[in-house]
């Protein structure tokens, strides 16, 4: 599989590659349900950190998930895309800037749920945060915030 995220800048294909040289983007295409507000709320916490985002309320959510290889398990509120990394969920961005800072050979990070206290959630954060890898084989922990 590592070779194919290798051959992926060479293909054209849509999956996470390594950045040669410079920082990585930080446009943002954040997927939620019509009706959520919590999302809008994540939307503006990466905006305050320095993310382009634009909004794309579906009621094709679960098929985006899909589409992008996102577990069941790993299902946060809503899917972004950043840099052909797909982020599930509330993450905070200390864990995403360092995601397009490494550039792992992984689809993506997922905070599966809701969590409170997460970013664009209401609520105190009672408990550290697990975000794991989306990637195949076993889930590994990506961090724990």
């Amino acid at each position: 599989m590592r070779i194919l995220y290798l051959l992926i800048p060479i293909l054209g294909l849509g999956l996470a590659s390594p950045a040669v040289g410079g920082e990585a983007g930080r446009d943002a295409i954040l997927y939620k349900d019509p009706q959520c507000g919590c999302c809008e709320a994540y939307a503006e916490y990466l905006r305050e950190n320095g993310y382009s985002v634009r909004v794309v309320p579906t009621h094709d959510l679960s098929l985006i998930k899909q589409e992008h290889g996102v577990p069941a398990e790993f299902e946060g509120c809503h899917t972004t895309l950043i840099d052909l990394y797909v982020i599930e969920g509330h993450v905070p961005v200390a864990t995403l800037d360092r995601l397009l800072s490494e550039r792992p050979f992984i689809k993506g990070i997922s905070l599966s749920g809701m969590p409170e206290g997460s970013p664009g959630m209401s609520g105190r954060k009672t408990e550290p945060f697990t975000i794991y890898e989306l990637s195949e084989g076993t889930p590994r922990v990506y961090a724990v915030e």
